[in-house]
């Protein structure tokens, strides 16, 4: 079935399911956002059963399709887009809808109109998005902020340590998506992991971890975060051994530590002296083989 902007395949039979989102683009530091959809695909067997048109909604000369050329011939191209998953969890709770595509360049309002009707089709009630932002914080915080449509389902984010927003600027989609939900009478949740400046280029996998188990929670579904874990604990190792050996790193993370209010990347960076280096941790760091 093809609709103005998406292609529906087989829609699947769901169990009172809830959308995850999660975008690639301005609100995804670390690829915090892109790696848990990802990450939720492949551990709970989701199957793609619809494709959004990526002509409706993106700039290719601000998202340029991907072209494979090997030996002077043309393999294929890849356009910019999202897909849409589905997966049964075998909970009493909820079955999972994923959303996993790039941030929409054009018609956020017709955008949101899509993934919304999707919903309804589904019996979609809840609305999940999952957001990355640089802050001031360190690699051994696991900070998560949100927003609710609701005080009673932000009472639910609070038992998890979820901390409320408090923010006026630019938006990303999340926004535009949770605004128009809330007309049509969803629920909804905007998650946001707080990401330390200084590992940008690498993954912090234990917010990932920390993500995996908040929605776990929200959702009533098991979601194995072990291995997440574990990719955590040896990255870690070696940030710490990089700090003790690395005289400016210890001066760089107590500058961190002793700042007692957390300002976004932006205010951090707006702050910074113009000539003063800053040290990212991905240069030092072994490959990752998450």
């Amino acid at each position: 079935m093809k609709e103005e902007g998406i292609h529906i395949g087989l829609p699947p039979s769901l169990r009172d399911p809830l959308l995850i989102a999660g975008f690639e683009g301005w609100g995804n530091a670390l690829d915090i956002s892109k790696t848990m959809v990802f990450y939720l695909i492949r551990k709970l067997g989701a199957k793609c059963f619809a494709k959004i048109d990526p002509d409706t909604f993106y700039r290719y000369d601000e998202s340029r399709p991907i072209v494979n050329i090997e030996n002077g011939a043309l393999k294929n191209i890849s356009s910019p887009g999202g897909s849409f998953y589905a997966a049964k969890t075998g909970s009493d709770a909820h079955d999972i809808v994923i959303l996993k595509a790039k941030e929409p360049n054009l018609r956020w309002l017709h955008f949101a109109d899509l993934v919304l009707s999707l919903c309804e089709k589904l019996g979609v009630k809840t609305i999940i998005s999952l957001g990355s932002m640089y802050d001031n914080v360190l690699h051994t915080d696991r900070i998560i902020s949100g927003v609710a449509s609701n005080e009673g389902l932000f009472s639910k984010l609070s038992k998890k340590n979820v901390i409320p927003i408090n923010y006026r600027g630019p938006s990303a989609i999340h926004s535009t998506l949770h605004s128009e939900g809330q007309k049509r009478g969803f629920q909804s949740v905007s998650l946001w992991c707080h990401c330390p400046y200084y590992l940008e280029g690498t993954t912090h996998f234990g917010l990932l971890s920390h993500l995996g188990s908040l929605l776990s929670f929200l959702g009533g579904f098991e979601l194995d975060t072990k291995e997440i874990e574990t990719s955590w604990l040896e990255l870690n190792r070696q940030i710490q051994e990089l700090i003790e050996k690395n005289p400016q790193l210890q001066a760089m993370i107590n500058e961190v530590r002793k700042a007692k209010v957390r300002g976004s990347w932006a205010t951090m960076r707006e702050s910074d002296k113009k000539d003063e280096k800053i040290i990212y941790l991905k240069d030092f760091l072994k490959p990752e083989n998450f």
